[in-house]
């Protein structure tokens, strides 16, 4: 199982998220158990404020070391320390999320998501906490749920046993070198839009082929960075 924190001044934004489908899944399986700590509960009485206006002047508001140091003693004092955890600041000045990142981080026994606001949180607080800076894009959102609970999920679909049939998030775009080819379902014609007869063959070398073809193509168009990278490996990486 693993652990899954979520340190929010929103936490409803996070329970939201994962009260459904894969995510809500994955619980009810025991592979993953979802923790959801209120930032303000945290803050200094009577006002419980969580950020402050940033030394040496200028626009904007940081968020305060306080708060999210005393989240992370009571954390480990909860005797979840010295497992395999990372914690995870989304930031747009953080390395770019990929697949190879979500499959090395679904290894993990612990994973704790600090989401930030406003200007962003104390550098103390990613000086000595924070083991991972993700960006999702070159973008900036309005806060830090949305992309934890992004890096979530791309994580707990890949643990096994989420997914009912794991080759299926093993052959997803980005998992391989080529983006992914089209699916058809039945029914096999409709509104006068045919299935291609090939996927009907019972011809699993020819389907294979179709599909890669497809990949090839796709990644050609779409991702040209991508399909060179495939032309340079050699044909056992192939």
């Amino acid at each position: 199982m693993i652990k899954i924190h979520f340190i929010t001044p929103f936490k409803d934004m996070v329970h939201a998220v994962i009260g459904e489908s894969i995510l809500k899944i994955a619980e009810k399986k025991k592979l993953t158990q979802y923790f959801v700590h209120d930032l303000f509960k945290y803050a200094d009485p009577p006002h419980y404020r969580i950020d402050d206006y940033p030394f040496g002047g200028g626009a904007g508001m940081v968020m305060k070391p306080e708060p999210l140091f005393r989240i992370f003693d009571e954390i480990l004092d909860d005797g979840i320390s010295g497992k395999k955890t990372r914690v995870i600041f989304p930031t747009p000045d953080g390395k770019t999320l990929n697949q190879g990142m979500s499959d090395e981080l679904s290894k993990c026994e612990q994973l704790i998501f600090i989401n930030g606001h406003y200007k962003g949180i104390d550098q103390r607080v990613r000086d000595n906490l924070v083991t991972d800076e993700i960006s999702i894009g070159d973008y900036v959102l309005t806060g830090g749920e949305l992309p934890a609970l992004i890096i979530a999920d791309t994580v707990i679909r890949l643990i096994p046993g989420v997914i009912n049939t794991f080759e299926s998030a093993e052959t997803d775009s980005f998992s391989g070198s080529l983006l992914d080819h089209p699916h058809f379902t039945r029914p096999e014609k409709y509104r006068d839009m045919k299935t291609p007869e090939i996927l009907l063959s019972g011809h699993h070398r020819k389907i294979a082929e179709w599909k890669l073809a497809k990949q090839m193509e796709k990644t050609k168009i779409r991702r040209p960075d991508l399909y060179k990278k495939y032309l340079d490996l050699t044909k056992t990486e192939k």
